[in-house]
């Protein structure tokens, strides 16, 4: 029998509600009202507004608010080819070495199987030893994702599943929380790094998980031809929020970005290479 708050979690993670807030986030509303719901989402969450790149009267949805680009320089992206960058605006939630037995920690006494994750039992060997982290978007945050480092796109692949929230309610009662979740897996081949693989993990209220590469072939429409893509280029989107997590194959890298539970802004530099 699931706890009361299992079961609220339950009706929480049905794809109907997700699609429902989808439709009214893309809803074109008159603007004095859709400005008025901004203003005061602005006003909860703490959003800053000013570094946005476009004033907020010329959003004709919430949606584009939420997945709203930020103004040039409002982000210094680490240059260095030793570093692997953050590709989000974050709370750090997790970070740590990927241990041996493939099990990666969701909260203490709770784990989801890296090969479940990924959904490719193959890939997740490439990083049993590396680095792990796990990258949480508020909903006061810039929700566009970026490339960690300079790579090929060698592939991706969209994995269904419930949309369950990806806070800590979630975290403490969903066993495999993020394996059950809808997610985005892209699998990359960083220069100097070897294997990395991003996760898109979709949560409650993100109905879409937008890839500004998806088309250009490489992946999922043609596998022998991998997309070069540049750090701190544009990955893509959540659309109303959730959760990135990082891996890396790279035995030599040290942990230089902030410890869990602190901020990590998009371009910080994560690892370092030793």
């Amino acid at each position: 029998m699931p706890s009361p708050a299992g079961l609220y979690l339950r009706i929480l993670s049905h794809p109907a509600l997700s699609r429902v807030c989808g439709w009214a986030a893309d809803a074109r509303i008159p603007g004095p009202v859709l400005r008025a719901a901004i203003a005061a989402y602005v006003r909860v969450y703490g959003v800053d507004l000013a570094e946005a790149a476009q004033p907020v009267r010329s959003f004709r949805t919430f949606d584009e608010f939420f997945t709203r680009r930020l103004r040039p320089g409002a982000r210094a992206v680490n240059p260095r080819s030793d570093v692997i960058a953050s590709p989000c605006d974050a709370r750090v939630h997790t970070r740590g070495p990927v241990p041996e037995d493939g099990r990666l920690e969701q909260i203490k006494g709770r784990t989801c199987v890296l090969a479940d994750l990924l959904g490719d039992g193959g890939r997740a060997e490439a990083f049993r030893g590396g680095s792990q982290a796990t990258l949480y978007l508020s909903p006061a945050m810039y929700h566009r994702v970026h490339w960690p480092v300079d790579a090929r796109v060698e592939g991706w692949r969209r994995i269904p599943g419930r949309l369950y929230p990806v806070n800590a309610l979630a975290v403490r009662h969903v066993d495999r929380l993020f394996t059950v979740n809808r997610r985005v897996v892209i699998d990359l081949d960083g220069a100097g790094f070897g294997p990395l693989t991003l996760v898109m993990v979709g949560a409650t209220n993100v109905g879409r998980i937008e890839l500004s590469f998806e088309g250009r072939g490489g992946g999922g429409s043609d596998p022998t031809a991998p997309i070069a893509v540049r750090r701190g280029g544009d990955l893509g989107a959540f659309h109303l929020g959730s959760t990135v997590v990082l891996l890396a194959a790279d035995p030599r890298l040290v942990w230089t970005g902030p410890e869990a539970g602190d901020l990590v802004k998009m371009g910080q530099a994560l690892w370092r290479r030793a």
